[in-house]
């Protein structure tokens, strides 16, 4: 039991809930598909739902993952699978000021969108595609860096969109886009319906994918072990997977065991997308799942 104490209080410090000498909560991670990861002051650990983002935070997705962000200002951002995005600034102010932040998208799909009842709260976001920046008051927008082209499009609202060395054009018309490629000026285009149905599909958490959810109740448990170095190390392995993995032990009548799990699940179908993954992924887990 002695073993755990430093490993769960490492959980809690990077990742676990907020407590009252955290700073202001302008972001928190709503929902996630993993693998995902939150890298702070350089120490990496596993995105996790209810995860309190602070300025500087870097969270980045690994394959066919997904992350849900949810901002104080009533704005979400969603990232796509092997996305990266940086949070340089966050800023909620008071209530008269305006919401401040300022989002560097390194790689990957990204979405930030805006709940109806949060459109008149005023806010200043500068949200960075690669080379493009994208200035918004308040609006819809979807965006991708790859390495052929940076490109940020218009779903509502209005934007404003420049590149170094290009002039900046005002987005007003749903499904413009700003595109910049190596070497060439940025330029605006107008996209298909088909087209921004397709991108936007990249951002979304569908069901069925396993994703973990602030709220959830459902565990995937990995391995049920009495063996206090195995249970560390299937820990361990999922954890450097991108997996929120937790270790707890209860008492049996032959003694402890360690239950290895990956809580935060919603439903238990969604528990059970997550593990036929993991044992696709990770083979070699005792998998199971189970409800509270």
């Amino acid at each position: 039991m002695i073993r755990f104490l430093p490993v769960l209080a490492l959980l809690f410090c990077v990742d676990g809930p907020a407590t009252a000498l955290e700073p202001p909560r302008d972001a928190r991670v709503e929902a996630v598909t993993q693998p995902a990861w939150l890298l702070r002051t350089g120490t990496t650990a596993p995105l996790r739902p209810g995860a309190i983002l602070r300025p500087g935070d870097e969270i980045s997705t690994g394959p066919a993952a997904r992350a849900l962000v949810q901002l104080s200002d009533g704005s979400r951002v969603k990232l796509g699978a092997d996305a990266k995005v940086r949070l340089d600034r966050l800023e909620s102010g008071r209530a008269a000021e305006p919401f401040r932040a300022v989002l560097a998208v390194l790689t990957g799909a990204f979405r930030f969108t805006t709940e109806v009842l949060a459109r008149e709260r005023r806010r200043e976001v500068d949200i960075r595609f690669g080379t493009i920046t994208a200035g918004i008051r308040g609006t819809d927008l979807w965006g991708k860096v790859g390495a052929e082209r940076d490109l940020v499009c218009l779903i509502e609202g209005h934007i404003t969109a420049s590149r170094e060395g290009s002039p900046a054009a005002d987005l007003t018309r749903p499904r413009s886009a700003y595109v910049a490629a190596p070497g060439q000026d940025g330029a605006v285009q107008e996209v298909s319906t088909e087209q921004l149905t397709a991108w936007s599909a990249e951002t979304e958490i569908l069901p069925g994918q396993g994703a973990l959810r602030v709220g959830g109740r459902w565990h995937v448990v990995a391995q049920r072990s009495g063996d206090q170095a195995q249970a560390l190390a299937i820990y361990d392995r999922l954890r450097q997977a991108g997996h929120s993995a937790v270790i707890r032990p209860r008492a049996d009548a032959g003694g402890t065991v360690y239950a290895v799990e990956i809580d935060a699940l919603p439903s238990r179908a969604e528990a059970l997308a997550l593990a036929r993954r993991l044992e696709n992924t990770l083979p070699g887990l005792s998998l199971g799942i189970r409800g509270r």
